[in-house]
C-alpha cells in the first residue's frame, strides 16, 4: 500500500516502533488512530509525499510496534509518554522540528506532543478528535451510547480484553462499519490490517491500557494545561467530519479555540475516517495548511 516507502525500526527503552518513512521535503510525522494502524494513510501518503518527508509508525502496541506491559497508574501508554516516544524516533531520524497530523488516539498524541514539546512543531493538523478532557466533560447519554468504547474499554483488565478477544473480527468490524459513511471507501488490504492485529492479545491489552489512560492519566495532564492556561502554541488546523460529528451542524472549531490561538477548520462529508474516505479532499487539505 505504500510503493516506494522504506520500512524502518526504532526502540527505546521498552517500546519498539515499526515505520515507514518516504517522500522529499519538510519532515512530517502521520499518527493513525483506533482501532486502526498506520496502513489508515495509505491512500494519502502518495500525494503527500511528493512534498513532504513522511514518518509513519505504528502507535505503540498496535500494528507491528510494540510497548510495555500495561501498569496500574497508565503511565507507559499515556499520550504524554506515546508522545515522549514519538519525539525520541523523530530525533534518531534527525528531525528537531517538523510538521504533525494525527487523528483520533494519533491526534491525542499529536496535541500531547506540541503542548510539551513546543518547540518540536511547526505546524499541527488534528482530524476528527476533541481535545480528551473534553470528550469526559461533555459526554452524556446519548454521546456515550455512540462512543461506547471510550467507558468499555477504560474497564479494569480483563474485562474488555477478554470480551474483544472472543470475537475480534466482529468487534473491530461493527467499528469500522459505523464510525464510517462510505464504507467500501476502506479498502481490503488495510481492512485486514485493523482486523488482524487484534487476534493478538498483546494488541488488545495494549489499546485498553491506551483507553484507560484516556481516562485517567490523560484526563489530569489535559485538566493541569487547561488550569494554567498552556495552549499550543503553533499554527493548527483542525480536520472533521460530519457524518461522524453529533450533528451535521456541529463543529469542533470552538473547543480548539480554547487549546489554541491560531486555528482553522475544514469539514468533509464523510464518516470518521478521512483520510480513506475523502483521501483527495484530505491530501488537498493538509497541504494546503502545511504549505
Amino acid at each position: 500500500m505504500f510503493a516506494g516507502f522504506k520500512n524502518g525500526s526504532f526502540a527505546h527503552g521498552d517500546y519498539r516502533i515499526d515505520y515507514l518513512k518516504g517522500g522529499d521535503g519538510p519532515a512530517l510525522l502521520l499518527l493513525h488512530g483506533y482501532p486502526q494502524t498506520r496502513a489508515a494513510w495509505h491512500k494519502v501518503a502518495g500525494p503527500l509525499a511528493e512534498n513532504y518527508s513522511l514518518i509513519i509508525p505504528d502507535l505503540p502496541g498496535y500494528g507491528g510496534s510494540a510497548g510495555p506491559d500495561p501498569d496500574a497508574d497508565s503511565i507507559a501508554y499515556s499520550k504524554r509518554r506515546t508522545a515522549e516516544v514519538m519525539i525520541a524516533l523523530m530525533h534518531s531520524l534527525g528531525y528537531e522540528r517538523f510538521l504533525l497530523a494525527g487523528h483520533d488516539r494519533g491526534a491525542r498524541v499529536a496535541y500531547r506532543l506540541a503542548l510539551d514539546h513546543p518547540s518540536a512543531v511547526a505546524r499541527l493538523a488534528i482530524l476528527d478528535t476533541i481535545p480528551t478532557l473534553n470528550v469526559w466533560e461533555e459526554m452524556d447519554w446519548h454521546s456515550a451510547i455512540g462512543a461506547f468504547h471510550w467507558p468499555f474499554l477504560a474497564q479494569p483488565a480483563p474485562l474488555p480484553e477478554r470480551l474483544i478477544g472472543a470475537e475480534p473480527e466482529h468487534y473491530v468490524g461493527h467499528l469500522l462499519d459505523s464510525w464510517s459513511v462510505h464504507r467500501d471507501a476502506l479498502e481490503p488490504d488495510a481492512v485486514a490490517a485493523y482486523l488482524g492485529q487484534f487476534r493478538n492479545p498483546r494488541t488488545v491489552a495494549s489499546t485498553c491500557a491506551d483507553y484507560r489512560a484516556g481516562a485517567t492519566i490523560d484526563v489530569v495532564h489535559d485538566r493541569k494545561d487547561r488550569d494554567e492556561g498552556r495552549k499550543i502554541a503553533c499554527p493548527c488546523h483542525v480536520l472533521w467530519a460530519r457524518g461522524y460529528q453529533s450533528t451535521q451542524e456541529a463543529t469542533p472549531l470552538t473547543v480548539w479555540q480554547d487549546w489554541a490561538d491560531d486555528v482553522g477548520e475544514t469539514a468533509f462529508e464523510c464518516g470518521h475516517f478521512i483520510a480513506e474516505e475523502r483521501p483527495d479532499e484530505c491530501a488537498a487539505a493538509l497541504t494546503a495548511f502545511f504549505t
